[in-house]
């Protein structure tokens, strides 16, 4: 999975050039976590918005994709992507905080480490922005 982002202000917001994967991965952390069964305080307290929020982002980013796009993201957008790409392996922590990968793998599409590694790009991002 392609780890590098770049994103450009546009006035209030951002735009950011997308490969499949990243769309993917931001659609699997926030599908999965808006379809757990969480109220609206628990899913605020995980992602920073409601579910209404959530659903929103998720008809934007729904896909399948088979190519690179721009997709313009709010501030509160890319924080929660943020937040739920760093959420979402918390739900797979088993026996006394010991992560489990393989239902992780199997749930999600993807490893910890691509989360992790898109999580740390978009903050990166926005700082250079």
């Amino acid at each position: 999975m392609r780890t590098q982002l770049k994103l450009t202000r546009d006035g209030d917001a951002f735009t950011a050039r997308l490969a499949p994967s990243q769309v993917s991965a931001m659609y699997e952390a926030l599908s999965f976590l808006r379809h757990r069964d969480f109220d609206d305080t628990v899913l605020t307290v995980l992602v920073g918005a409601c579910r209404d929020a959530v659903d929103a982002l998720l008809e934007r980013l729904v896909g399948p994709h088979t190519e690179s796009r721009d997709f313009r993201f709010t501030t509160l957008e890319l924080h929660m992507v943020h937040s739920a790409l760093t959420a979402a392996p918390t739900m797979f922590l088993v026996r006394e905080g010991a992560f489990s990968e393989e239902p992780f793998h199997i749930r999600l599409g993807f490893y910890r480490e691509n989360f992790d590694a898109l999580a740390h790009a978009v903050v990166r991002a926005a700082t250079e922005a």
